[in-house]
């Protein structure tokens, strides 16, 4: 009998699987403790295949729930920066073009509000894109659907280096979005085949090291390309970016997938499996509390260049340097949730707290916009998106964790479902920001508040944390 928390599954077999070079097996979770159960993570409750058999001596009350062991295989750096670059491709594409963005404007002769559908149509694009590639990369694997969306994604990024109008920009910065969405889909569901429960969460954290780069570096790329060209450049660059990470994922990503695990149906299977995970009340609960929190970042994401350079008057390059002190937070309490709260506090905590962080510090934007504290300049505004963007780490990983952990069986729909949600949601924020002109911050204020009270109305109306604690410490007793 295989010892217990191993796995028995061929780690170099010839069909392309985990070659022990870059995964070997691990018995305990990330931290050496013994693998254990998170009762606030309980599985769902449909899945359209069927749960394994306990193991002999299994307690009966769990039979036919997943175990979940922590870490299941530990993953080398190489593949861990590959999957961070993968995840960097949407601020990549975002936010080395955000100090462009008034420069656009007066080159392609477009209002403010038209050149901000560039960035809603690059996260429709990323939206859509993932419900195609979440379950190509349930029935093909993961390196396939992610190799020929890269491809596409060099393709669409050089043809918006030319374009002459608004109208082709805005098109195929689309046609960008949904190829870079494989690399989004597919990295999420990399992970979920490796890890299980406080293991994901914490891996999620590592991610955010690791791509959290990509926000601290692209707006500053993106102003000192400005300095030495102009617009155009920002997306010269994307395509090297797009080149590099296909050629270091065909060489060096392994498939994760084994040809058993795979979905042999099309289309109809696919729809199933989308609405068998609908009906996981909690799920659903949690892809909208990430989704919408995520709307609330995005929605700083795209009006803080006109926020901070119009209304403010800093420069591209100062603009570059706070959107890199903001997410140079970002990371670093991503790190603390990491390394510290997760494993010692329940996900649901933590992320709660993120939630009421993220409304804090939204109420009090728009309290600054409004003029209530009388005339603010721009450091109590930039304090302000400061402790809005960190607070982030707080929720959004511990969001993705809490819902993929209920749905091992099909993790690219899974994944794609989490980041059409948040992208979608994210895209219909994003004009909304811009409609009272670009000289007040007071819709963009107003939009992250309304988007962190609505995460919080799902987090604790459709998961209902506190309810799922009080079933487990009942168990207890």
């Amino acid at each position: 009998m295989p010892e217990r928390g191993r796995t028995t599954r061929d780690q170099d077999g010839p069909d392309g699987h985990i070659p022990s070079a870059a995964v070997t097996e691990a018995g305990t979770t990330a931290a050496g403790a013994k693998p254990v159960m998170d009762r606030d993570t309980a599985p769902a409750v449909a899945a359209p295949v069927a749960a394994p058999m306990p193991p002999p001596g299994a307690d009966p009350a769990r039979e036919g729930l997943p175990e979940y062991t922590g870490t299941r295989r530990s993953v080398g750096l190489l593949v861990t920066l590959i999957l961070g670059g993968l995840t960097a491709v949407p601020p990549l594409s975002m936010d080395m073009y955000l100090p462009a963005l008034p420069e656009v404007t007066d080159s392609l002769h477009a209002s403010a509000a038209t050149v901000q559908l560039t960035l809603t149509a690059c996260l429709a694009g990323m939206a859509l894109g993932q419900l195609v590639v979440g379950p190509m990369s349930d029935k093909w694997g993961r390196r396939r659907p992610l190799i020929a969306g890269l491809l596409v994604y060099i393709v669409a990024t050089a043809v918006c280096a030319f374009a002459p109008t608004i109208e082709l920009l805005v098109a195929f910065r689309l046609l960008q979005g949904l190829a870079g969405a494989a690399g989004i889909v597919i990295a999420r569901a990399v992970v979920r085949d490796l890890y299980d429960g406080v293991a994901m969460a914490r891996f999620f954290s590592t991610l955010m090291l690791v791509s959290g780069v990509a926000p601290i570096i692209a707006p500053l790329i993106g102003g000192q390309v400005l300095r030495i060209t102009d617009w155009r450049g920002v997306f010269y660059i994307l395509a090297v970016v797009g080149i590099v990470l296909t050629v270091v994922a065909w060489r060096w990503l392994p498939e994760t997938l084994e040809p058993e695990r795979r979905h042999s149906g099309g289309t109809v299977e696919a729809l199933r499996t989308m609405r068998g995970l609908l009906a996981d009340r909690a799920f659903t609960g949690y892809m909208l509390t990430g989704g919408f929190a995520f709307a609330a970042l995005f929605a700083y994401i795209s009006a803080s260049p006109f926020v901070i350079q119009e209304i403010y008057g800093a420069s591209p390059q100062t603009f570059s340097i706070l959107f890199g002190v903001n997410s140079i937070g970002l990371v670093a309490v991503g790190q603390l949730n990491g390394k510290v709260l997760v494993g010692r506090v329940s996900m649901d905590k933590v992320l709660g707290v993120g939630l009421a962080i993220i409304t804090a510090a939204s109420a009090a934007l728009l309290l600054m916009a409004t003029g209530v504290f009388g005339e603010v300049g721009l450091v109590p505004i930039a304090i302000g998106l400061f402790v809005l963007m960190s607070a982030m780490s707080l929720a959004l990983p511990n969001t993705n964790a809490l819902a993929l952990t209920r749905t091992r069986h099909a993790a690219g729909t899974a994944s794609a479902l989490l980041g059409t949600s948040s992208f979608l949601v994210g895209a219909l924020a994003t004009p909304l920001v811009g409609v009272a002109g670009e000289h007040t911050a007071v819709p963009m204020a107003v939009v992250q508040l309304v988007c962190s009270l609505v995460a919080v109305g799902c987090f604790m109306g459709l998961c209902r944390p506190r309810r799922r604690q009080a079933d487990a410490k009942g168990a207890d007793s």
